[in-house]
């Protein structure tokens, strides 16, 4: 038995591992549940898994949790909820599926708590990768990757050395416009953007799936994952959504982790490992499915990939500047103040104006941070 935390239990990442959990109630009990501001879904997850602790961001509706649960369960909020969420005793891992930054501070109080993570908010690792995995080896403690790509490559590594590999292979979907012609993309509507042909996502990430921006925050975030420089971080796109990921040896073999796509799949593995816990909810047929295919990226109508190359190439505080930028980008697009072409404008222009701090401290990132914002604004 698996005693869980997870942080972000109402969005996509959350709601599907609350799915995991009622699959295997005799593997995994939910000690410890946060939401955003999301009470009446976090209220009936609350009813159903009985945790002992559970936190909202906003203080009004913590209240209004307390008067509904009573003594059945601890409320908390806020960033301080989250914290005390990481570090709570019992807990055997925590799940941090909170969107954007919020969760840095929660990763890295779990991790000095002696506790496993499971990572699938990218901002985490792209961010501050150097610090948690540092911080990672120093308490002893695992950093299991949920994203189904990180999943795949690590399933495929099982356990061997970065000196054996050639290359790691993260695969895109290519997003909705994998064929739309470049002029097409300044009348890009907000409504086309969010119909991702293969995942059924929250819509930062549904947008960064458009622009490709989300492979390449996975690009640094395998870099840090698996102790391997940017180099031999590459990226095929492969519609199907089949190979999640590929590991490419010195000797040539290649080894790809295949399933249809969903995100049971990863979140179960990364709760239940190292052991595999039997499961009905993924079916792949390959005989139904026929054709794999894989291309090139487009470089020049995507350079989103570029930019996540160059900033995990040059390191320091250019990543976060990267990934702080294109939120702010993003925000402005879904609310209609930009073009999509312009997200990818405004994080080239703010990453070419930063001055960078190479080996920075927690401090000094988070400075980065909300300057990359200001300046993207």
């Amino acid at each position: 038995m698996k005693n869980v935390v997870l942080l972000g239990s109402t969005g996509s990442i959350g709601t599907s591992t609350i799915k995991v959990a009622e699959d295997l109630p005799d593997r995994i009990r939910l000690v410890g549940l946060a939401a955003g501001n999301n009470l009446e879904l976090l209220l009936e997850q609350t009813r159903k898994h009985r945790p002992a602790v559970i936190s909202i961001t906003d203080p009004e509706k913590a209240k209004a949790a307390k008067s509904a649960l009573g003594n059945s369960a601890e409320v908390c909020c806020g960033a301080e909820g989250l914290i005390k969420l990481a570090t709570l005793p019992s807990a055997d891992i925590v799940l941090i599926a909170i969107v954007g930054t919020a969760g840095l501070q929660p990763a890295l109080a779990a991790i000095r708590a002696g506790k496993d993570i499971a990572v699938a908010s990218k901002e985490i690792l792209v961010m501050a990768g150097e610090i948690v995995m540092n911080e990672a080896r120093k308490h002893g403690v695992r950093v299991l990757a949920v994203d189904s790509e990180h999943s795949g490559i690590f399933q495929c590594l099982d356990g061997k050395p970065a000196s054996s590999v050639r290359s790691l292979w993260l695969t895109a979907s290519g997003g909705p416009f994998r064929t739309t012609p470049k002029a097409e993309f300044p009348g890009i509507t907000v409504e086309r953007a969010l119909k991702h042909p293969s995942w059924v996502m929250g819509k930062k990430i549904t947008i960064d799936s458009a622009t490709l921006f989300n492979k390449g925050l996975e690009m640094i975030e395998a870099r840090w994952l698996f102790d391997i420089e940017m180099g031999r971080v590459k990226v095929v796109v492969h519609p199907q959504s089949v190979v999640h990921s590929m590991v490419e040896f010195v000797d040539g073999s290649i080894i790809a982790q295949l399933s249809t796509p969903d995100m049971c799949l990863p979140i179960q593995y990364a709760l239940t490992y190292p052991e595999r816990a039997g499961s009905d909810r993924v079916q792949t047929n390959l005989a139904r499915l026929g054709t794999l295919t894989f291309e090139e990226p487009d470089l020049e109508r995507f350079p989103s990939l570029s930019l996540a190359r160059r900033a995990g190439e040059i390191g320091g505080t250019l990543p976060a500047v990267l990934n702080a930028a294109n939120e702010v980008a993003v925000d402005a697009y879904v609310n209609r103040r930009i073009s999509f072409p312009q997200i990818t404008e405004i994080v080239q222009k703010t990453m070419d104006t930063h001055r960078l701090m190479s080996h920075p401290t927690l401090e000094q990132i988070l400075e980065a941070d909300a300057w990359a914002r200001k300046a993207a604004s």
